[in-house]
């Protein structure tokens, strides 16, 4: 394990990551950080109205986390390890879900401009559970401001998450499915999560892993991006089993969704090319060389984008049975029979 360890728990409302977070704190000898939700003042008023309060409500989240994350900073130098029942990244999660247009704009700009030094996580624990599960651990711990919990919001948040972690690339996360799981009262559900937490940060031996969770991926992962000649189907198999060992949502439509706003960002970043080019353009350079600046100038945006798309493409295929490389193959071989009537 690294010298200085700073764990973050993460999920969805009424998960269990503070729980969580309490009981590992001995485990890790850790300095123990929980998010101060309850200072918030605008939170009952938004759970009763979420339009009228949500922006309040956020933006007094963004301040109070951001302070935080600055004393966390400091306490990273005074202790060795540090864990956290939250981390900032998701704090745009929850905006994103909640404000619109010029408000989510003025979010936005507050949050880059606040994100600059916060501290990352060496591990980030992604906790996850079925909608009802989560009512019903909400309605265990009885918090009045959570009474006026709405279901389909909570859902919202939920699936959120999943899209979230699916594509997050600012620490390495490790997911854990707690439908079946109780580390309150079953001391070796605790023992097992430890046991994966130590065995990612490279301490101690390999842990039974949890139950309903598929331990092969990392093998997957060695196979397949160690090998010299790659194919499109050895990366839809390594997707699928992607999916399955961090139980991502198999919902058809939600994850078209998700493709369409990838296409979006990506349509977004051509635009930027294209402006690009067209500035070089006017000030003189041939059409060659301004599109092969502008190109080369938003590459990691366009490689990142393009990344998306494709895993998207790839999840889509899964879902519905399709080889994806066997239908493209089929499609170009019409194509290459076909009649073009170019104008």
């Amino acid at each position: 394990m690294p010298s200085q360890t700073y764990l973050a728990i993460e999920g969805p409302i009424g998960v269990g990551k503070t729980t969580l977070a309490r009981l590992l704190q001995p485990q890790f000898q850790a300095q123990l950080v929980l998010e101060a939700f309850e200072e918030n003042p605008f939170l009952g008023d938004f759970y009763t109205d979420r339009a009228t309060y949500a922006f309040q409500t956020q933006l007094f989240f963004l301040l109070s986390r951001y302070r935080q994350q600055q004393r966390m900073g400091q306490m990273l130098c005074d202790y060795s390890s540090l864990i956290s029942d939250y981390t900032f990244a998701k704090d745009r999660l929850f905006a994103q879900l909640n404000l619109r247009d010029d408000e989510l704009a003025l979010y936005d700009h507050l949050h880059d401009l606040l994100a600059q030094n916060i501290p990352t996580p060496n591990l980030i624990v992604y906790l996850f559970a079925d909608t009802e599960v989560l009512l019903q651990r909400i309605a265990s711990r009885d918090r009045p401001y959570e009474r006026e919990m709405d279901r389909d919001y909570l859902d919202a948040v939920r699936r959120a998450y999943i899209a979230f972690f699916s594509s997050y690339r600012g620490a390495p996360v490790l997911p854990m499915d707690t439908n079946e799981l109780d580390f309150v009262r079953r001391p070796q559900d605790l023992e097992s999560i430890a046991g994966r937490i130590r065995s990612v940060l490279q301490e101690g031996t390999y842990q039974r892993p949890l139950p309903h969770f598929t331990p092969t991926l990392a093998e997957a992962d060695q196979a397949i991006f160690d090998q010299e000649q790659r194919r499109l189907a050895d990366f839809q198999g390594w997707h699928r089993a992607f999916d399955e060992a961090r139980g991502f949502e198999k919902d058809l439509y939600f994850n078209y969704i998700l493709f369409a706003e990838e296409v979006g960002e990506l349509a977004r970043e051509l635009t930027q090319v294209w402006r690009a080019e067209q500035r070089l353009r006017s000030e003189g350079a041939d059409a060659e060389r301004s599109f092969s600046l502008a190109a080369e100038q938003w590459r990691p945006q366009l490689e990142g984008e393009l990344a998306d798309c494709l895993a998207y493409l790839l999840k889509l295929a899964n879902y519905l049975g399709i080889d994806l490389e066997e239908a493209y193959l089929t499609k170009m071989r019409e194509n290459e029979s076909r009649d073009w009537d170019l104008p």
